[in-house]
């Protein structure tokens, strides 16, 4: 074929493509309990997919886009102004988006800031804090200020029942414990560095960030969709590390190249960077906390009206507002509960593989109206099976 004849087709093959007309948005969506992936904001859900055809009028999509170039430079720098004015964060504080989950930060932390023979304290209170107490355990000791596991990961600790170390490096805890359905009320009081793994309830409520030497949060659940970590760690506690770890282990080298290090997870920042977009849009975290409270106070009144049919996992001043944990009187009522739920358009509410039971994830993202037509189904759900 002559080249002016190729060049001709090609040409008319380009100008055909279009935008569809009929998307994914005609179709049906049902209600997502997941505990994570989560819920994301419907209008981020819109823009995301007009941004992923050509964003800001580039011609091109977000995922398409160079990690160096102008529009990921923008996109980049108003994630990082969004997230330090919807927590009022200091420069004090360095914002970095970085890959590997929470899970990476349970292995980071300690590799940069614990050393043999210093001791960290741990407030243990499910399954995430394991995780992390045996990546500490690979490069210091491991104190627990507090364990959960007698009372089967019920409750939080009060004040009285933590008792730290002399001289702890630090501290960590996680703020909200999805499988047990547990949340701190308020930042537990310790007189080493604190660093809070929020993966679960950041951005939910009110944060008092100068209380942590490093908050850190998988996206997942509350930010946008997996495949980024956000980490919010204070300048002189990042500078206090000695260790030799890699390049790419390293808070300080992605701190001085402002989380482009290597090639960060470009499409799940842009998208964390929608939804603090979102949340300014709701108002804040004042108005993003009364509405967790009015949605979580819904499902828990309608456990607390069911006469005992429904139990609750928490301790009522340890339960959390973004994983609500319970029971039927038995397990095969709970299979049924999850079966007829699901023939209800509500995906999600089996609990956690390891206790069982039953669970709503109910993060920022998820609407009310989806908390009252669970406990309706609650309520009737008792009714023929009570």
């Amino acid at each position: 074929m002559a080249i002016a004849q190729l060049h001709n087709n090609i040409m008319t093959t380009k100008s055909t493509i279009t935008i569809p007309t009929k998307t994914g948005l005609d179709l049906k969506r049902i209600f997502n309990f997941s505990a994570g992936p989560a819920t994301l904001p419907e209008e981020v859900i819109k823009q995301t997919q007009q941004d992923l055809w050509n964003i800001a009028g580039s011609g091109i999509g977000i995922c398409e886009h160079s990690h160096r170039g102008k529009v990921f430079d923008k996109v980049l720098a108003e994630a990082e102004a969004d997230c330090r004015n919807i927590a009022n964060i200091s420069d004090d504080y360095s914002v970095l988006f970085l890959q590997g989950g929470a899970s990476m930060q349970f292995a980071m932390i300690p590799m940069n800031f614990l050393s043999s023979g210093q001791t960290v304290d741990f407030l243990h209170t499910g399954e995430w804090t394991k995780k992390a107490i045996a990546e500490a355990k690979l490069f210091g000791n491991v104190n627990l200020a507090f364990d959960g596991t007698d009372s089967k990961f019920d409750h939080v600790p009060s004040a009285s029942e933590i008792n730290p170390s002399d001289n702890p490096t630090y501290t960590h805890y996680c703020s909200n414990n999805t499988i047990y359905g547990t949340q701190f009320p308020e930042v537990p009081s310790t007189n080493s560095p604190l660093i809070c793994d929020a993966s679960s309830d950041i951005y939910s409520r009110p944060i008092n960030v100068s209380k942590h030497a490093i908050i850190f949060a998988g996206a997942q659940k509350n930010l946008g969709p997996s495949g980024c970590t956000l980490i919010i760690i204070r300048n002189d506690f990042m500078q206090s590390s000695s260790a030799k770890v890699p390049s790419i282990l390293d808070y300080k080298k992605h701190a001085d190249k402002g989380s482009r290090l290597n090639t960060p997870p470009t499409f799940a920042i842009y998208m964390i960077g929608q939804v603090f977009k979102w949340v300014l849009n709701q108002g804040g975290l004042t108005a993003i906390a009364s509405n967790n409270q009015e949605k979580a106070a819904i499902i828990y009144d309608t456990i607390e009206s069911s006469g005992g049919f429904y139990e609750a996992v928490a301790q009522p001043e340890s339960r959390s507002l973004m994983n609500i944990t319970y029971r039927t009187p038995n397990d095969e009522l709970d299979k049924k509960f999850i079966a007829e739920a699901l023939d209800n358009d509500m995906s999600g509410l089996k609990g956690h593989r390891s206790v069982g039971g039953l669970r709503a994830s109910i993060y920022n993202a998820f609407p009310i109206n989806g908390c009252v037509t669970l406990a309706q189904f609650m309520k009737d759900f008792a009714a023929s099976n009570g």
